[in-house]
């Protein structure tokens, strides 16, 4: 009898649990149906070539129904994200709308949801030309694009020698009797001396040594070393246990020189769009190119300006910085061989 109570009562524990799991499963999902949606995408130039798909920038992005919190632009990458009001469910339909200048508007209506919507928009001038057999103005050709930039570089001039000899005065074979400065094994009593060097203002030792020259080097030792590293200021001290030592304490003036050095690169073009990237420390960049056979040099500001194309730049964390520049109307580019 005990024991049928005992399996009746697990039985009905074990029944409880399981109804507790199904109404937390349920609570879970009710709970992640009523989170707001965050709509992502990527809004891409249309080209059947996957390479020319280069990211739009400033695309103006909106839901024409009313169901997001706010509007968006598009970043350099072409990245948005469009925040939907709460209740607003996963089969709901919402209608995005894109907007720039330079492309043909379009709407798109779907289903919100977490995937991820890429977006390709045709640009406006592309349909124009095929629809124009014959332009208005001659085109531009833009050919022998370079991009130059400098850097600092840091080099060390030799500018000369500092040296000084120095003696360590002492007399041979005198018992230290526990006298400090004793030799290294407290038998023999010893001298020390210290010596410095100073590089000056603005410049460095290195390459530093100290030698015995004259006297009983063997029974010498140096007790600091303040040299090895080099600097400004360098410091030696010796110990002497014999008769009186002679040291040569010597290194090379070196002052820091600081340099441009002029750098080149060259850009990827992709159809319409340049893309190239310049490291963090560049300084001064601009654009060489030949416009109709003629060498132009174009500086590049904090705002990249070009009169043939519209650039974009965006700075990376560690401060190097990608741009990307679209032709403009009316110019194209040619690749020399």
């Amino acid at each position: 009898m005990l024991h049928g109570r005992k399996a009746i009562l697990w039985t009905i524990v074990a029944s409880l649990g399981s109804l507790l799991a199904i109404f937390l499963s349920i609570a879970f999902f009710r709970s992640y149906e009523r989170r707001p949606i965050l709509l992502r995408g990527a809004v891409i130039k249309q080209d059947n070539d996957p390479v020319k798909q280069s990211p739009i920038m400033d695309v103006e992005i909106s839901e024409a129904t009313g169901l997001a919190t706010s509007s968006t632009k598009s970043n350099f990458m072409g990245y948005f994200t469009i925040p939907l009001f709460r209740g607003v469910g996963r089969n709901d339909s919402v209608t995005l709308r894109f907007l720039h200048p330079d492309y043909v508007p379009m709407e798109l209506t779907e289903l919100a949801s977490d995937k991820i919507t890429i977006v390709h928009l045709v640009p406006i001038r592309k349909e124009a030309e095929e629809a124009t057999v014959q332009p208005d103005h001659p085109v531009i050709t833009v050919t022998n694009i370079r991009i130059r930039y400098s850097t600092e570089a840091a080099t060390q001039e030799n500018i000369g020698t500092g040296e000084k000899t120095f003696q360590i005065q002492n007399v041979g074979n005198v018992p230290c009797q526990n006298s400090a400065p004793c030799s290294p094994d407290g038998k023999w009593k010893a001298a020390t001396n210290s010596e410095s060097l100073d590089a000056g203002e603005g410049s460095v030792f290195r390459n530093a040594r100290v030698s015995c020259i004259a006297g009983p080097c063997p029974f010498t030792r140096i007790d600091y070393d303040g040299y090895s590293e080099g600097g400004r200021y360098i410091k030696v001290s010796v110990r002497n246990w014999s008769d009186t030592t002679t040291f040569l304490f010597q290194a090379e003036v070196f002052r820091p020189q600081i340099s441009d050095i002029v750098r080149m690169t060259f850009p990827i073009i992709l159809g319409t769009s340049l893309n190239f990237t310049l490291p963090p420390a560049a300084e001064g960049p601009s654009v060489e190119a030949e416009l109709n056979g003629e060498n132009i040099i174009f500086p590049l500001g904090p705002i990249p300006v070009l009169s043939w194309a519209e650039c974009n730049v965006s700075v990376a964390k560690d401060k190097a910085k990608f741009y990307r520049c679209e032709l403009n109307s009316g110019y194209r580019f040619r690749q020399t061989e």
